[in-house]
């Protein structure tokens, strides 16, 4: 099931007001332009703000989400018909030959169950062409992000335009292993309207994301540190024979 952060439509519209600073995509436009990719496909697209970057790169964009409420705010945005939006996962997919795939944020993280996360790979693997490559992020375990997933240090009122003040908090509701579960909540001062969204994200090893990647058939070209966040992310390269 697709977080409510992304499903619900209220929650959707917020999205992009509440994260404004998108600067950990940077790195990703890099490597669209390192690796020559004319043809891209942003796995886990969400609202589309990394869809549109590369469409106004004059890139040609597949962006694929699974949560109809963020497709429709991806559409709706300057630009949204030049990129070829999809409703679905990975394994949904028309015939492709893209030159990159992207799985940013917490995309990756959020397939949680280990036959969907192999059926994402292998769905990307099929959409690449031949020497395409594959890039997502990852955060390393031994960092244990979730301890500063924390109301005190979360908490924060945003005033949203045509919405007005919204009050944001996140709490860590379980850690079972390799799995983390949290929940965000959002306040809307104009109705007093309190929403909640349930997250997991499964925090994998380096070694299991090297050996899941084999299994899929890519071969691990590079693995880099996340520039906006070194030490704390993996970057992993992966390429299609």
């Amino acid at each position: 099931m697709t977080d409510d952060a992304f499903a619900h439509p209220r929650l959707a519209a917020l999205y992009d007001p509440l994260d404004p600073d998108r600067s950990d995509l940077d790195a990703y436009l890099g490597m669209a332009e390192e690796f020559g990719a004319r043809r891209v496909l942003d796995i886990g697209c969400g609202t589309g703000v990394f869809a549109l970057m590369l469409a106004d790169r004059g890139k040609e964009v597949v962006g694929v989400e699974p949560a109809r409420a963020s497709i429709d705010v991806a559409r709706a945005k300057a630009g949204g018909e030049r990129v070829r939006w999809i409703c679905g996962d990975a394994t949904d997919l028309p015939a492709l030959r893209v030159d990159l795939a992207t799985m940013t944020a917490n995309v990756a993280q959020a397939i949680v169950d280990p036959g969907d996360w192999q059926a994402t790979l292998r769905g990307a693997h099929a959409a690449l062409r031949p020497g395409g490559r594959l890039v997502f992020e990852t955060r390393v375990p031994a960092r244990r992000a979730w301890e500063e997933w924390t109301r005190e240090q979360s908490r924060g009122v945003t005033e949203v335009p045509g919405t007005g003040a919204v009050e944001t908090w996140v709490d860590v509701t379980e850690v079972a292993g390799p799995l983390v579960t949290f929940r965000w909540t959002y306040r809307f001062a104009a109705d007093g309207q309190v929403l909640t969204s349930d997250s997991t994200l499964r925090f994998r090893e380096r070694e299991e994301v090297e050996a899941d990647l084999a299994a899929a058939g890519y071969v691990v070209e590079d693995v880099r540190e996340a520039p906006d966040r070194p030490g704390r992310e993996y970057v992993f390269v992966a390429r299609r024979d």
